[in-house]
């Protein structure tokens, strides 16, 4: 069963991202809500938040959020403040709290203040005994069965609680008391006293105060109650002064129940604005969803390069302008969408053709002997380190006898328009010479080991007087001198286009080929100077970086993207 979200792909929009847009970019209509409200004098500068809960690592959505916030007060004035709505001390970890600032600062922006939901404990408890004082709330010792059962359904309205009409001088001792631990987790609650008829069920007097005896991430012991998501987070813009509170579409229906608490609490009026999470293709951004993957060992980790997180990103070899671009070209809707993941590859793709250092690495390696080059004679040869680069420079290639060149390169009973190596075919080595295949060997279950070519020396690249015209050009590597490395080959992790919307088990639909380890892939030995910032094309491969699980003895290379967009045309014949 599909959603029914919009979907973005690359030529959803009138103007193609790969065509230059040199008009001035027009607002969105989150920037238009804040330009208006600068213009009118409203405010004098804006104060934005990005608050995160820490139960886990920021995924791609997260991104969009991040880029948005801290964009408006780039664009406007103003500060970003990072907020942590740490509130729930029984998922919240302090790893989380670092792994969220470190991907913050990747993607190139600086936070105002650090805070956290918690610095405001004491605030909003006082915040919940002047709803107490007004009447406007109440303990209630149903339990959530009970609640719930009363709540009534969207078409029926709900019931009173038996709870709420005690007075306030019980409520005030009976909260007081749940502050003071005389009662067990899920024993009693803080509700709002609002409308138990009200047409948004948010309204029918929710939950603000529970009790959970469990240690937290930064105050320790000292509190067991703990507000919920919607009274903390309101509360905590309005202390901060945030004027625009910006959330994604799935709380617009909490927007009534943030301006009622601010009312009655006669706070600093924050507001809240929303716009549509972007949802990427072939992955997922449920937390719940995440940490499965990560517990059940469907990926290594958080940062795994088949992760949709920040970090996961970060590990296969994108660049923080790469998202950043992705974000701006996807836009802020008012729709929830299905985005392309092909265009954030697209974006990573542009990039990286213009910055990547070229190498040659050949992942199936087989020998390939030019028979007529003399036997211990090496030829060096130049080869640009990125051609799209002037200031990129050249490095030396060695060049012998023998070679090693792709498996995929050769074909004993090649097909018409077969333009590699094959019996009597000729096809140019890269940076080098043409070759023109003699006859090739065999090992006893019948796979190719050895291709054997005659070279013609007048085909030197750059200097080529033959006049012999080929169509294919291939990678190698000269045996004699090539290095070796572990490559990990990593494809799109699910097989359906939008697997948070499919029916069953979201393992159900994982792809068995989302990773090939390739563990003796042979590399040019300048790549043994690769440094953890350095991003490669491998010629004919696509795009890679270095992994951190690299060592001095082992280097591993991540596949950031291919050259192309392999995926939608396997699947489109």
């Amino acid at each position: 069963m599909h959603g029914t979200t919009e979907k973005y792909t690359l030529s959803s929009k009138t103007t193609s991202p790969m065509e230059e847009n040199k008009e001035e970019k027009s607002l969105n209509f989150i920037e238009e809500i804040v330009d208006n409200d600068l213009k009118s004098g409203k405010y004098a500068s804006i104060i934005t938040r990005f608050p995160p809960e820490p139960n886990g690592y920021l995924h791609i959505g997260h991104a969009k959020s991040i880029c948005l916030n801290f964009g408006l007060t780039q664009k406007f004035g103003g500060k970003t403040n990072l907020r942590f709505d740490d509130t729930n001390p029984e998922t919240e970890e302090t790893d989380y709290v670092n792994a969220i600032k470190e991907d913050i600062k990747w993607l190139g922006f600086t936070w105002d203040e650090e805070l956290y939901a918690s610095d405001y404990f004491e605030t909003l408890y006082g915040y919940a005994v002047d709803l107490i004082k007004k009447g406007l709330a109440y303990v209630d010792d149903s339990n959530s069965e009970e609640i719930a059962a009363l709540k009534g359904t969207p078409t029926t309205p709900g019931q009173d609680s038996p709870y709420r009409n005690r007075g306030i001088a019980q409520n005030l001792a009976l909260f007081e008391d749940m502050k003071a631990g005389k009662f067990e987790t899920g024993e009693r609650v803080l509700r709002a006293k609002i409308d138990m008829s009200h047409i948004n069920m948010l309204m029918r007097d929710p939950i603000i105060y529970r009790i959970k005896h469990a240690h937290h991430h930064r105050t320790g012991d000292k509190w067991c109650i703990y507000p919920m998501y919607d009274f903390a987070h309101g509360q905590s813009d309005s202390i901060e002064k945030i004027t625009h509170s910006i959330c994604t579409l799935e709380f617009v229906p909490h927007r009534e129940l943030y301006d009622w608490f601010i009312e009655k609490l006669e706070i600093f009026p924050s507001k809240q604005y929303e716009f549509a999470r972007g949802n990427l293709s072939y992955a997922i951004t449920s937390k719940r969803n995440l940490l499965k993957l990560v517990r059940e060992g469907i990926v290594t980790g958080w940062d795994d390069p088949r992760m949709p997180t920040i970090s996961g990103f970060r590990r296969k070899g994108y660049t923080p302008s790469s998202i950043r671009t992705f974000w701006e070209k996807a836009g802020i809707a008012k729709r929830d969408n299905l985005i392309d993941i092909g265009l954030l590859e697209f974006c990573i793709r542009e990039e990286l053709n213009k910055t990547a250092i070229r190498r040659m690495v050949v992942v199936d390696p087989i020998k390939l002997v030019i028979t007529n080059f003399p036997e211990g004679q090496t030829e060096s040869l130049l080869a640009e380190n990125n051609p799209e680069d002037e200031h990129a420079g050249q490095r030396i290639l060695s060049f012998s006898r023998e070679l090693w060149i792709e498996r995929d390169d050769f074909m004993e009973e090649p097909p018409k328009k077969y333009f590699r190596l094959g019996p009597g075919l000729m096809v140019r080595l890269k940076h080098a010479f043409i070759v023109e295949c003699e006859r090739f060997e065999k090992d006893e279950l019948g796979n190719i080991t050895t291709v054997f070519c005659r070279y013609f020396p007048e085909s030197k690249s750059g200097h080529d007087t033959s006049g012999i015209k080929v169509k294919g050009t291939i990678h190698w590597l000269d045996s004699a001198t090539a290095k070796e490395a572990e490559v990990r080959l990593y494809d799109r992790l699910f097989t359906v286009e939008n697997p948070g919307m499919e029916e069953g088990d979201i393992l159900e639909y994982i792809h068995s080929g989302s990773l090939k380890v390739v563990e003796h892939a042979k590399i040019e030995p300048a790549l043994l100077e690769a440094k953890p910032s350095d991003r490669f094309q491998f010629l004919r491969l696509g795009y890679f970086c270095l992994d951190r699980d690299s060592t001095s003895e082992k280097l591993v290379f991540n596949k950031t993207v291919g050259l192309k967009d392999s995926w939608a045309k396997m699947n489109q014949s």
